[in-house]
């Protein structure tokens, strides 16, 4: 079927669309944090970045990255049309995920990205014991930490 509009068009329309996060994703995790008793998280809190879940009393930040969008290194694509545009589009992507990720350490929270191919049950035990380490890290203290005085370096 032949598109309505011009692709000049086409492509200013299909900017002015945002996305709101991946529901599959966000409601597969949550379903890991049930299942394993993983307690503390919220979603939709206004943070830089806006992660998809945090865990605010241990500073935790996770983002829930999709494999092609965020160019995941296992099972990322590149679409063979357009594939200029694609490849700065999904470079973009990752720099704005790196500078997120460094605003939010300064900021003195810690980051997990987990990538959407992380969430099938045959990974799940793994990612369940990198969430744990992440929010039970005993020796990590927020940068304005009165036991310490000094920033920690992660």
């Amino acid at each position: 079927m032949a598109d309505i509009w011009d692709k000049e068009k086409r492509s200013k329309v299909m900017s002015l669309v945002r996305s709101h996060g991946n529901k599959a994703t966000e409601l597969r995790l949550i379903g890991i944090f049930r299942a394993h008793k993983l307690t503390g998280w919220r979603r939709r809190q206004k943070l830089f970045g806006k992660p998809d879940f945090v865990f605010r009393t241990q500073r935790v930040c996770v983002f829930v990255d999709g494999c092609f969008w965020h160019g995941c290194p296992k099972h990322g694509t590149r679409p063979r049309q357009n594939r200029k545009f694609w490849d700065a589009k999904l470079q973009r992507n990752k720099d704005r995920d790196r500078a997120v990720k460094l605003q939010l350490r300064k900021a003195g929270w810690r980051v997990l990205r987990i990538w959407e191919h992380e969430l099938a049950r045959k990974n799940e035990l793994r990612l369940v014991g990198r969430i744990r380490k992440m929010i039970n890290a005993e020796s990590w203290r927020p940068a304005s930490s009165i036991y310490s005085g000094k920033r920690s370096h992660h």
